[in-house]
C-alpha cells in the first residue's frame, strides 16, 4: 500500500460524510467532498492544505491556484477567496488535510533553523508547492494518530512541528519567513487584517489601520491590496457578507436581521452587496445552501 492510499483509507474512516470538520488532532480539519461543485466564496485562514485525492481550485482576484495530491496550498494571511472542487466522485471523493498554521511555532523554528529557510524580498499571501516524500511521510504519521488517539497528546505536537519544519525549509519557506518575522510587510499587514476580522461590524479609519501596520495611509492601502487583492473597505464588506451568509444558513436568521448583525444599516444595501458578491439575493442563496448535502461549504 502506498502512503497516499493509506492516507486515503484513514480519511475515509474518520471522515465518512461530506463537509469540513475538526478532528482530535489539534489545528487539523479533515475535508471531504463526493462531487465537484460550483465556486464558493469563503475565507481561508493561514493554513496548509494537503489534498489526498481529487483536485481543487482557489481563486483570488483573477489568479487561480490548483492543487491535488502532488501539490499543497499554503495561505499566510486571512484571505477571502473563491474555492471550487474540480475533481471528485462518490467512489473517489476529494479528501484533504487542512492544518491551521501556528505562527508561534513557525517563529521558534525560524530562530532555530534560520539557515535552512529560504529568503526572498517579495512575500506572496497564497501559493502552491510540490509535496515531497518527506512532507507526505510526516503528514501520514500525523494521520495515523487518529487510529491511536491515546498517543495524540504526546506525539501530535512533535509531528506537527516536523510538518511545519518541512514547509519552512521547502520552496515556499520564504513566504512563511515573512509571517514569522515581526518587521516584514506581510506581518505588518496581517495585524491590520486581524483587526478588521475582529471589528468587521463597526466603522474603521484607514489612518487607524495604517497605524496598526506601522505605515503611511497611502503605503498601507497599496500593500493591503497587494496582499489581499481587496481594498480595506472591500475586505470588510466581504467578511460581513460571509458572516451574514453563515447566520442565515446555520442559524436560520432572516436576511434583514443578518445584515443588521454584521453592520449594515440598510437592508436594501445589504441585499445589493450580497447579490453582487454571491450572484443571487440573500434568501434564495441561503435556501440553496441549506439544501446542499454538506450544508455551508468550508
Amino acid at each position: 500500500m502506498t502512503s497516499l492510499q493509506e492516507m486515503r483509507d484513514i480519511l475515509l474512516r474518520h471522515r465518512p460524510s461530506d463537509g469540513i470538520h475538526p478532528c482530535p488532532l489539534p489545528r487539523i480539519s479533515l475535508v471531504r467532498s463526493s462531487e465537484a461543485g460550483e465556486p464558493m466564496p469563503v475565507v481561508y485562514e493561514p493554513s496548509l492544505c494537503l489534498a489526498i485525492s481529487g483536485r481543487k481550485r482557489v481563486l483570488i482576484g483573477d489568479t487561480g491556484f490548483v492543487y491535488d495530491s502532488a501539490q499543497y496550498l499554503v495561505v499566510s494571511v486571512d484571505l477571502p477567496v473563491t474555492g471550487m472542487v474540480l475533481k471528485a466522485s462518490a467512489e473517489n471523493p476529494y479528501l484533504c488535510l487542512k492544518l491551521d498554521l501556528d505562527v508561534a511555532v513557525l517563529s521558534e523554528l525560524l530562530l532555530a533553523h534560520d539557515d535552512r529557510v529560504p529568503r526572498g524580498d517579495h512575500a506572496a499571501s497564497i501559493a502552491v508547492g510540490q509535496v515531497d516524500p518527506a512532507m507526505r511521510d510526516t503528514a501520514l504519521r500525523l494521520l495515523r494518530l487518529l487510529d491511536t488517539p491515546g498517543d495524540i497528546p504526546a506525539l501530535a505536537p512533535l509531528i506537527e512541528r516536523e510538518l511545519l519544519y518541512r514547509l519552512l525549509s521547502g520552496p515556499r519557506g520564504a513566504m512563511l519567513r515573512h509571517i514569522a518575522t515581526a518587521d516584514t510587510r506581510l506581518h505588518q499587514i496581517s495585524r491590520a487584517v486581524a483587526w478588521i476580522k475582529d471589528h468587521y461590524s463597526g466603522a474603521f479609519s484607514i489612518d487607524h489601520l495604517a497605524g496598526l501596520a506601522g505605515m503611511s495611509p497611502s503605503s498601507f492601502h497599496e500593500h493591503f491590496k497587494s496582499v489581499t487583492r481587496f481594498s480595506p473597505l472591500q475586505y470588510r464588506t466581504r467578511l460581513r457578507l460571509l458572516e451574514a451568509r453563515r447566520l442565515m444558513v446555520s442559524e436560520a436568521i432572516d436576511a434583514a436581521s443578518a445584515g443588521f448583525q454584521v453592520g449594515y444599516d440598510s437592508p436594501s444595501q445589504f441585499s445589493r452587496d450580497y447579490a453582487k458578491a454571491f450572484g443571487m439575493p440573500p434568501l434564495r442563496d441561503a435556501a440553496r445552501l441549506r439544501a446542499m448535502p454538506a450544508g455551508l461549504p468550508g
